[in-house]
Formats: C-alpha cells, sequence, structure tokens
C-alpha cells in the first residue's frame, strides 16, 4: 500500500480512560497525516466499561463506517476481546512491530489494540505506521482467514 492509499482509509478510535491520552495523541498523528479519523470517544478521565467502546467500534466497523479500527484500555487485551466478539471483526493486540504488520498482513485484522500502561505514545504511534501501511497478503493466510469468517457464522 502506498502512502497515498493509506491515508484514503478512515480509521476509527476508541478507548476507556486509562487509554484517553493514548487515543488523543493517535488522533492528531493519524489527522496530521491526513487520515480521515472517528472518535468514538472517550472524552474525559471519567470511568467506562472498554467492553462497551471495544464493542461500538467493531459494531461500526462491521456496518462500514469505518475501514480500520484501533482501541486503547489499560492492557489492550481486553478492548481485543471485546472487539472479537462481534462477527466479521479481527482484532489483535500490537506491542511491537512485527504483530502490528502481521496483523493485517497475514490475519486481515480490521482493528488493532494498545496498551496505554504497556507501551508509550512514541510506540503506538510507531506501530500504527506500521499497521496503517500494511495489508493483507491472502496467499496461504486466505484459507485460514476464511476459516475464521466462518467461525462467526
Amino acid at each position: 500500500m502506498t502512502t497515498t492509499e493509506s491515508r484514503s482509509i478512515t480509521v476509527g478510535l476508541g478507548c476507556d480512560h486509562l487509554g484517553l491520552a493514548m487515543k488523543n495523541d493517535l488522533k492528531d498523528h493519524l489527522i496530521s497525516q491526513g487520515f480521515t479519523v472517528i472518535d468514538i470517544g472517550v472524552e474525559d478521565e471519567s470511568p467506562v466499561d472498554y467492553p462497551d467502546i471495544g464493542a461500538e467500534l467493531a459494531r461500526r466497523l462491521a456496518d462500514g463506517a469505518f475501514e480500520r479500527g484501533i482501541l486503547v484500555c489499560g492492557t489492550g487485551a481486553g478492548m481485543a476481546i471485546a472487539a472479537n466478539k462481534i462477527p466479521g471483526v479481527r482484532a489483535v493486540c500490537v506491542m511491537d512491530p512485527y504483530t502490528a504488520e502481521r496483523a493485517i498482513a497475514s490475519n486481515n485484522a480490521q482493528v488493532i489494540t494498545f496498551g496505554a500502561q504497556i507501551i508509550g505514545p512514541s510506540v503506538a504511534r510507531m506501530l500504527t505506521d506500521i499497521y496503517l501501511s500494511n495489508n493483507f497478503q491472502g496467499g496461504r493466510s486466505a484459507p485460514k482467514v476464511a476459516k475464521l469468517e466462518a467461525l462467526d457464522r
């Protein structure tokens, strides 16, 4: 995917109260690169349950509101679990460059999640860039992703 193609992607962003600062940092980063961003919250540090935000972003993605999503909570794990409960959505918790690239290239994951208490904002920006600059490669991964899609049905 070229840089121009990647910027035509609309990205949904969501977080719980623990991920607010990182979500806002990622939002600014993506907008500065020319991405369209749909921010589904939260907007302040009032406690919120991560499953509500994770499921909302995943539902909107499944309905076609955006092509890719990023969720942030304390560990990233809870948001990934919540998003993966929505049929048709594949979410991967990402903490390193290889997983960021393979999440989309091998698993065709439409959502990545971050743990704001695990990685810092500069790492989250780097991993986001890696994820958004790659596409699903198909090949030997295509039948495996088809099996994941069958599990949703």
